[in-house]
């Protein structure tokens, strides 16, 4: 090739020419088919791709010409779509110009995630029965997730930042493609064959509707149904619910916010804990205080301490009777004086046992104040929490969500954020 005779472009000359190529030869076009990964910038224009089964295009739709689209935009719809096909510089792609949209049926993604839906509804998976209180602070947490993706680092990051030593396991799943569906089922299971999870975490980071599909699938659906553990769908997609969602016990808007929910801060449960401590320390002290003070007062009653005076006495009112009376009756004051005698001896040795028994239960009721007292029940894996101002709580109809509560335990206190509540008998989140 003779080098003089070369006509080379600059890049900008090209793409300008294959632009032009385009909008020549294509032009103007109708094209029927799904949006997806539909973005909303602050420039106010659309940019959206439009698919099939097999193949994808680019598309924008500048913010003077959406007067002309006829439905509203969202990811999952099938739409007709009339523009100019071109090609956008910068980038070096081909794109298609919208100049008018509008509704073609439902889209294939969104058809099915709605059928998926009403089925599952009607067989009572999403009932708010069927969901289980997610524990106030869990010793193991299962998270089924990418090992490699965002979602895994944000809940690491919380629920280091929040309590170093809470025990996280991983299970590895693809949250995205052919086949990451089943890993997802596979890893929900896992934990529920183990047994040792007390609340699971599903989920990713956010996506497209396509990304996402997978937190769609009847599989994942049925396998956090059926889990005996608590489980907490946190696939980042703020605005929009997977079928997972739905399904799960509780649903978090985030992976971050997924380990808020299950980590309280250590510090403040320890602090609430140790004050909690002390006034249930100061309240038992008082009580037995009050029971010595008690035993030691029934101990010093003169009927308790000098039973041998009363027996005298009488001895001497009948010695006393018995001179008055005379000879006459000596014989009979005889007899009734060693009566007397044994009476008074009798009455001595009751007054005496009565006095051992009334000191056996005292000592016995203050051993069993102390083996009920309220730091030996807190030691038999009972607990207390309490509301705002320190006050006991009793009923969850007293506590509303997002109100910080703290549960003292035989060791440490606990604080806690409650995201639901469930009538006189409802759970804790």
């Amino acid at each position: 090739m003779n080098t003089d005779q070369r006509k080379i472009y600059r890049v900008g000359e090209l793409t300008r020419l294959i632009r032009n190529a385009l909008e020549d030869s294509v032009g103007e076009v109708w094209v029927e088919g799904e949006i997806s990964n539909l973005r909303r910038p602050a420039s106010g224009h659309w940019y959206f791709t439009l698919k099939d089964e097999t193949a994808q295009v680019p598309a924008v739709m500048f913010r003077n010409a959406q007067g002309q689209a006829l439905c509203e935009l969202k990811d999952g719809i099938k739409v007709r779509l009339f523009g100019i096909v071109s090609a956008y510089e910068k980038s070096g792609h081909y794109q298609i110009i919208a100049r008018a949209i509008e509704p073609a049926g439902a889209g294939s993604l969104q058809a099915a995630f709605e059928a998926l839906k009403k089925k599952l509804a009607a067989e009572g998976l999403f009932d708010a029965a069927r969901k289980k209180p997610v524990p106030l602070l869990p010793r193991m947490v299962g998270v089924v997730t990418s090992p490699t993706g965002a979602a895994i680092r944000d809940i690491l990051t919380v629920a280091g930042r929040r309590f170093s030593n809470l025990h996280i396991v991983i299970y590895p799943a693809r949250v995205q493609g052919e086949g990451a569906a089943a890993e997802i089922a596979e890893g929900i299971d896992f934990f529920n064959a183990e047994g040792k999870a007390d609340v699971l975490i599903v989920g990713r980071g956010g996506g497209s509707l396509e990304d996402l599909w997978c937190f769609n699938e009847e599989i994942v659906a049925r396998a956090v149904a059926r889990s005996r553990i608590p489980v907490i769908s946190a696939v980042g997609h703020e605005t929009d619910f997977t079928i997972c969602d739905f399904a799960a016990d509780l649903r978090a808007p985030t992976p971050s916010a997924a380990a808020e929910l299950v980590v309280g801060l250590k510090e403040g449960f320890q602090e609430k804990l140790s004050a909690f401590s002390r006034g249930l320390a100061r309240a038992a002290r008082a009580r037995l205080m009050e029971l010595k003070a008690r035993l030691a007062a029934s101990s010093g009653s003169y009927a308790f301490r000098e039973p041998g005076n009363i027996v005298r006495q009488v001895r001497e009112r009948l010695g006393h009777i018995a001179s008055l009376l005379g000879g006459s009756l000596q014989g009979l004051l005889r007899e009734k004086q060693q009566t007397a005698d044994e009476l008074a001896l009798r009455l001595a040795h009751a007054l005496k046992g009565a006095l051992r028994e009334r000191r056996a239960g005292l000592q016995s009721l203050g051993a069993h104040l102390r083996a009920i007292g309220p730091a030996a029940v807190l030691k038999r894996g009972y607990s207390i929490t309490f509301g705002r101002g320190g006050a006991i709580l009793k009923s969850a109809a007293r506590a509303s969500p997002g109100e910080t509560i703290f549960t003292r335990l035989a060791e440490g206190t606990l604080e806690s954020r409650i995201t639901k509540t469930g009538g006189a008998a409802a759970g804790q989140e």
